[in-house]
């Protein structure tokens, strides 16, 4: 299904569902290493799901720029989806769709920190769809 068929509303409501909507179809996931080479070559590819700390008052407030909070643990207990990657002013990072709806960060997203030994743990769970076909 497209986004349009079942948009992301940040609420509870029905799920919209639609068999004969199906676009894509997948054989099964893959994880990857724990490394921000392997997070970026999957995320080159697609986008992947990730786990991190998103504990801090500092994530949960956050609003722009690249999120770079030294107090991060890499012990996850929150899942985004890695959407691509960048460098602003020579600091690199990975863009980050998170769940919370689009009032929250940069219209729901973030840039986290990359190349930075794992910071929040966002290297840690890395999942992504392998097989994928049209339908």
């Amino acid at each position: 299904m497209e986004e349009k068929d079942n948009p992301y509303t940040g609420k509870d409501g029905k799920c919209l569902y639609d068999k004969t909507k199906i676009k894509v179809s997948i054989e099964g996931l893959r994880t990857a290493d724990i490394s921000d080479a392997a997070l970026t070559a999957a995320i080159a590819e697609a986008p992947v799901g990730v786990c991190i700390d998103a504990s801090q008052i500092s994530f949960q407030l956050y609003k722009s720029g690249v999120y770079d909070e030294p107090k991060c643990k890499k012990i996850m207990n929150h899942c985004v989806a890695a959407v691509g990657y960048g460098s602003q002013d020579g600091q690199d990072y990975y863009i980050v769709k998170n769940s919370w709806g689009s009032f929250w960060g940069m219209d729901g997203y973030i840039l986290m920190s990359r190349n930075k030994n794992n910071q929040c743990g966002i290297c840690t769970g890395i999942s992504f769809p392998v097989g994928v076909k049209e339908i």
